[in-house]
């Protein structure tokens, strides 16, 4: 069952979003002509405990540090191949942020406010799904944590 199915079946209301393919979340946003503050991106990490799925803007990088002491061991991303492996109903690379419809804990970045509107992937790199954070935590019931580190660019010009 796709993901638009399942949040329909569980009476969440959403709006489906089209936009030609798009393989990262800056990107997405871009298209569809939206801040990439109100887009996020799903990171598949490997934890101590296995893998896991963490929900962040779009600009952001994942801070592993804070999800590590969090856990109580080292965090890394996971491999192309396990996103593939894991996610194998969807297009290739995507990552979900329904992490638990795969057996996964979902992490969410504690600066996302409960009552923004965010779009985040679907299945497909032409599609995503947008719907208030209040929805999906209610449904995904993910565990918040401050997750985002430095914005990708600013964390590239700190290392100059």
């Amino acid at each position: 069952m796709g993901i638009a199915q399942y949040l329909a079946d569980e009476r969440v209301q959403f709006e489906t979003l089209w936009y030609p393919p798009a393989y990262t979340a800056q990107r997405r946003a871009q298209h569809l002509g939206v801040s990439g503050r109100t887009v996020v991106k799903c990171v598949l990490l490997k934890g101590p405990a296995g893998y896991l799925v963490a929900v962040l803007p779009a600009a952001a990088r994942v801070n592993t540090e804070t999800l590590a002491k969090a856990l109580e061991g080292p965090v890394q991303l996971a491999e192309t191949s396990d996103v593939s492996r894991i996610f194998g109903d969807c297009e290739w690379g995507v990552t979900l942020p329904f992490g638990s419809r795969y057996g996964l804990p979902t992490f969410l970045d504690a600066s996302l406010d409960p009552d923004a509107v965010l779009v985040m992937p679907s299945q497909f790199h032409h599609e995503a799904l947008r719907l208030r954070c209040r929805d999906f935590e209610q449904l995904e019931r993910p565990r918040r944590l401050p997750l985002a580190g430095a914005p990708a660019a600013v964390a590239s010009l700190a290392k100059k």
